[in-house]
C-alpha cells in the first residue's frame, strides 16, 4: 500500500511538472495584446495604453502610453504567475528614476499600480483593447459644420478658463490654455479641417479625443510620427506634406474602425493604416465607444476656419 501510494505521489508530482508549463504559456497567450488603461490619478481618471509582444520564443516585449506624451518601447516584460512587471524611463518628467509598472493578470483583465518617475504611486485597471474591424465600407451621411464661424455653440473647453474665441469668422487660440471639444460624438466619419499656425507652434487634432494627428512648424524636417500629419507617436507619413507658418493648411481624414487616412494640403501622406491605440494627451482609453473631436490648445497658438465632419450612417 505504502508502495503504492509512493508511486501516485511521483505520478501526481510528474503530471503537475507538465502541467505547469502548459498553464504558464496560456497565462503569457492571455497577457498578450493591446491593454486599454485607466489609471486613477490625483483623484481623476486618465487613461494609458500598453502592448505586449512575444519576441523569439520567450521573450516579452512591448509598448507603452502614459497619460501624456508618446508610445514608448519597453524592452523586457516580466511575467511570472499572473504576476506583470516592467519599467521604463523618464519621457517628460524631470526626473533620472524609471516608471515602474506593476501588475496582476486575472482572465481577461489587468490590475496594479504605477509609481511614476516623480515618486507618485497610481492604481490602475486594464481591459483588452477592442479591434474594431469593420464588415462593410461604410456609407456616408450628411455633412455637419462643426464650426459655424460665429461663436462656440457645440464646443466646450476641458479647463478654465477658456482662451478660444472666434475673431472675424476665425476659431483662435492665440495662446496655451485649454483643448477644444465638440459636444457631438462620432464612430466612422470623414474629417475636413482648415488651420493656420504662427512660427514655431504646436497643435493637433484628436480623432474621437483619442488619437492625435500631430499640426506642428516642422517645414525642412523629415516625417516623423511625432511631427506633422503623423498620428502621435505611432504612424509616419509618408512624406513631409507641411507648408509653412502662417499660410492655411488642410487636413482630410478617414477613420473608419481603426483605420485610418490621412491627407495633408493635398497629399496622401498615410494610407489606410492601423492605429495601434490612443496617443498622450487622450479623453480617455474608451476605444470601443464614439467619441469627440477635440482640438489641442495647450501648447501653442493656432487657428481653425472650417471644421466639417461627415459621419458614417
Amino acid at each position: 500500500m505504502k508502495k503504492f501510494q509512493i508511486q501516485l505521489g511521483v505520478l501526481f508530482i510528474f503530471c503537475s511538472l507538465l502541467a505547469s508549463p502548459n498553464l504558464e504559456a496560456q497565462e503569457q497567450k492571455d497577457l498578450l495584446g493591446r491593454w486599454d488603461i485607466t489609471v486613477t490619478m490625483d483623484g481623476k481618471e486618465v487613461p494609458s495604453w500598453l502592448e505586449v509582444k512575444l519576441s523569439g520564443l520567450r521573450t516579452l516585449v512591448g509598448y507603452f502610453v502614459a497619460h501624456n506624451g508618446s508610445a514608448r518601447p519597453i524592452s523586457q516584460v516580466h511575467f511570472d504567475q499572473g504576476k506583470v512587471n516592467f519599467t521604463i524611463p523618464p519621457q517628460w518628467d524631470d526626473s533620472d528614476r524609471d516608471m515602474v509598472f506593476e501588475g496582476n493578470l486575472e482572465g481577461e483583465r489587468l490590475s496594479g499600480s504605477i509609481v511614476s518617475s516623480m515618486g507618485k504611486t497610481h492604481s490602475f485597471t486594464a481591459v483588452k483593447a477592442p479591434l474594431l474591424l469593420k464588415d462593410a465600407t461604410p456609407k456616408w451621411g450628411k455633412t455637419i459644420e462643426l464650426f459655424n464661424g460665429t461663436n462656440l455653440d457645440g464646443w466646450h473647453a476641458d479647463n478654465a478658463p477658456n482662451q478660444w474665441q472666434v475673431i472675424n469668422g476665425i476659431l483662435t487660440s492665440k495662446e496655451a490654455g485649454a483643448n477644444l471639444i465638440s459636444d457631438q460624438k462620432f464612430e466612422d466619419f470623414k474629417l475636413h479641417v482648415e488651420f493656420r499656425y504662427p512660427e514655431g507652434s504646436n497643435s493637433g487634432v484628436y480623432l474621437r479625443g483619442r488619437y492625435e494627428v500631430q499640426i506642428e512648424d516642422n517645414k525642412g524636417t523629415p516625417p516623423s510620427s511625432i511631427y506633422f500629419g503623423g498620428v502621435y507617436g505611432f504612424l509616419t507619413p509618408n512624406e513631409m506634406a507641411v507648408k509653412s507658418p502662417g499660410v492655411w493648411q488642410t487636413f482630410d481624414i478617414t477613420l473608419i474602425g481603426r483605420r485610418v487616412t490621412i491627407i495633408a494640403n493635398g497629399k496622401e501622406i498615410i494610407c489606410d493604416q492601423i492605429i495601434p491605440g490612443i496617443t498622450g494627451g487622450a479623453l480617455d482609453s474608451n476605444e470601443g465607444q464614439p467619441g469627440p473631436l477635440m482640438l489641442q490648445g495647450d501648447h501653442g497658438a493656432i487657428e481653425f476656419r472650417k471644421i466639417e465632419v461627415t459621419p458614417a450612417r
